[in-house]
């Protein structure tokens, strides 16, 4: 069966044939996370190698259009100043989905398309929903075109925090005690729910079920603000969760998986301190606006065997879930050395600053041959039932 695509434009193909494996940057989206999605799309094309390598960036618009997009990583860079977004553009790429025409299009107005090449995988580099929560992930099956991370179950489960604690609950892995809000539950008895989250004991988190960067997560210390933080997160998504606050330290572990078969591994961890009087916790302002008032610590100072721990339990939550390719799992260490599972992101912050690819730094494994690594994985692994 033929696994490429063909990306049609009006352009010629400028490569020799077979010189370059051909890579598709899928960026942008549709989610709140926009603008992540596009500065980690300016690390990669930084930092993918170009001999080996011809990159195809496309971008995907706010409002869920896809276009060809510059191939200039400061164009997609992320500031104080700058929150980068993909512009509609003249053209836009179609996805085939007839059998045996794995073809990307660009629908130029008034111009004919002629074939660029052949795209042999594709790395989507979005994150949040239309992007991380297996949806894209389903189009590219439907497809049959091969692309770098998580299959569509692995993405949908790790992307809602509600079934992701349901499996690695049952899968006895520690998780921090939790309730749902759904759709609706909210104003049908707000004091239900003010006395099921009092029963968790503050301070609380409460969060959109199905987001990242933490948009739309509120501290509680008070119930009295409970309300106000449901509203809030349900500004990103209709169903919330709270949780218990845990009293600890912030530490991720990156996981990189493994061929068919194969043992996924895990970095050294690293830890996160964010100072008190800036910020409540390690916000969206924290992670991208405000870097001074976090430090990033990589490897973090561990015992060896606490580190040996974190690994180990890392592993295990991407094994739960069936992932592939990567993830960050980000847990909490106890005061008495306890190590519960926060969650896991299939899709982490990817920029060289991230502290995905910054665990694997320090673990050995550099920017360049990470991303090499990912997309020699996703070639490797076939599409559909595996």
């Amino acid at each position: 069966m033929n696994t490429h695509l063909r990306l049609v434009t009006t352009d010629s193909d400028p490569r020799p044939a077979g010189t370059r494996t051909r890579v598709v940057l899928l960026f942008g989206g549709r989610s709140g996370e926009h603008a992540i999605s596009c500065a980690t799309a300016a690390g990669v094309l930084r930092a993918i190698d170009r001999d080996k390598y011809d990159v195809i960036p496309v971008g995907i618009t706010p409002q869920g259009r896809w276009v060809l997009a510059a191939d200039d990583a400061e164009r997609w860079d992320i500031d104080a100043r700058h929150m980068p977004e993909v512009p509609a553009g003249a053209g836009e790429v179609i996805l085939s989905y007839a059998a045996g025409d794995q073809s990307l299009r660009v629908l130029e107005p008034g111009a004919v398309p002629a074939v660029l090449g052949d795209v042999d995988v594709v790395f989507p580099l979005l994150h949040g929903p239309f992007g991380e929560d297996g949806t894209l992930q389903g189009l590219l099956e439907m497809a049959d075109v091969r692309y770098v991370g998580a299959g569509v179950l692995s993405s949908a489960v790790s992307m809602d925090k509600h079934f992701m604690k349901l499996v690695l609950a049952g899968q006895g892995l520690p998780i921090a005690p939790y309730t749902v809000i759904r759709p609706g539950e909210w104003e049908r008895g707000p004091r239900a729910w003010t006395a099921a989250v009092e029963h968790l004991g503050l301070p609380v988190f409460v969060k959109p079920a199905r987001a990242g960067s933490s948009l739309g997560i509120t501290r509680v210390d008070d119930l009295a603000d409970l309300a106000a933080a449901v509203t809030e997160a349900r500004r990103h998504d209709p169903k919330v969760i709270v949780e218990q606050g845990v009293v600890g330290r912030e530490i991720e572990c990156a996981v990189l998986g493994a061929p068919t078969g194969g043992t996924p591994r895990a970095s050294l961890p690293g830890e996160i301190v964010v100072e008190d009087d800036a910020h409540a916790f390690y916000d969206f302002e924290a992670k991208y606006l405000d870097e001074a008032s976090v430090t990033l610590s990589c490897p973090a100072d561990l015992p060896p065997e606490l580190v040996a721990e974190i690994q180990a339990v890392a592993v295990r939550t991407f094994e739960a879930v069936a992932c592939e390719g990567l993830a960050r799992v980000d847990v909490f260490v106890t005061t008495d050395g306890q190590v519960v599972v926060n969650e896991i992101n299939t899709m982490p912050g990817f920029t060289p600053f991230s502290m995905y690819p910054r665990m694997w730094a320090a673990s050995g494994l550099e920017y360049p041959e990470l991303i090499d690594e990912l997309i020699q994985l996703a070639l490797a692994r076939p599409t559909g039932l595996r």
